[in-house]
């Protein structure tokens, strides 16, 4: 991967900041393959959204260093610009490889579609990086947030609302799905009888995922004694199933935001939906569950994606190891 070298700030052209300073060309190429993610590969509105910002990042760059066309970005441009993104914008080697992987899948796109002759990005290299094992609650942390400990409501809307919040925590950790998943049910998709609820995961792939009774019997009591105080006459969408005060929608922030009030209320603060996701992986595997069926349950497209749990429970079962064997 080329090396960049700081450019003198005396020399350096102004970054511009906002969209009216990139170059029609790029806005053209960035259009057409943002359609393409959307249309050909059914990519979710959190994903188009995280590609979106990504590319404005690259495509203000681009524009800063006079590279009005594709076929005049160099792989300098690319290196340059990922270095400025930690030096200058102080993003985590975590978030420079999300960049990274915007640029290789737009110019992996330009190259195919578009006939661009020389894909830049070819030239870069494909950095490792150790991967952070997720953050995990013990069974007695997670049966702590799960235990309802809000205030004597004083109106039905707030019971209503104490009673969707804990529909919510119950699903997310019975299911292990995302919150954006979970935003997006309807009453329609819980199958109690079956006992499993019907997702529309990335890509919009559905997938049947098993609740259990406790789940079960918090939804329950959301959908006969909670969602119907929310419910009104007049709000868009109001076949989900959560609901806000107002009788909308919830969406994955408002999940997060719930998620984070119980979890404080219970002396976890570092805890969001996808701790819920990743301790409901773990501890289906530490239970022994087979790694395909929780890769099918979490709706992963590559098993590589769900064995990072393994790491998690060997780690588990290395502390065990220490401090029970006579010989550590």
């Amino acid at each position: 991967m080329p090396q960049a070298t700081p450019t003198p700030r005396r020399g350096r052209p102004p970054r511009p900041r906002d969209d009216s300073a990139i170059p029609p060309a790029l806005l053209a190429a960035r259009d057409r393959f943002m359609t393409f993610l959307r249309i050909e590969c059914g990519a979710s509105p959190n994903t188009l959204a995280a590609y979106g910002r990504d590319l404005r990042d690259l495509l203000l760059f681009l524009a800063s260093r006079r590279a009005n066309e594709l076929q005049a970005v160099t792989p300098r441009h690319l290196a340059d610009h990922l270095a400025a993104l930690k030096t200058e914008r102080g993003l985590s080697g975590a978030s420079v490889i999300r960049h990274l992987a915007t640029l290789r899948a737009f110019f992996r796109f330009a190259a195919d579609a578009a006939g661009l002759e020389q894909n830049p990005a070819d030239a870069l290299d494909r950095p490792t990086r150790w991967k952070k094992l997720p953050h995990v609650l013990q069974p007695r942390s997670v049966r702590a947030l799960l235990t309802p400990a809000h205030d004597p409501p004083r109106t039905p809307v707030q019971a209503a609302l104490a009673l969707r919040d804990d529909a919510i925590l119950e699903l997310l950790y019975a299911a292990g799905i995302r919150a954006s998943e979970a935003a997006g049910l309807t009453p329609a998709d819980l199958h109690d009888a079956l006992g499993v609820v019907r997702v529309v995961g990335k890509g919009n792939k559905p997938r049947l995922v098993p609740v259990g009774a406790p789940a079960r019997a918090a939804l329950d009591r959301y959908i006969r004694l909670g969602r119907p105080a929310l419910l009104r006459p007049d709000a868009r969408d109001k076949n989900r199933l959560f609901l806000s005060a107002s009788g909308r929608p919830v969406d994955r922030v408002v999940l997060w935001q719930v998620v984070k009030r119980r979890a404080r209320a219970a002396g976890l603060p570092d805890t969001h939906p996808h701790t819920l996701r990743h301790s409901f992986a773990t501890h289906m595997l530490v239970g022994g569950a087979d790694l395909r069926v929780v890769q099918e349950l979490l709706g992963h497209a590559d098993i590589a994606t769900t064995q990072i749990y393994t790491h998690v429970d060997r780690s588990r079962l290395k502390q065990v190891h220490r401090k029970h064997h006579p010989r550590c």
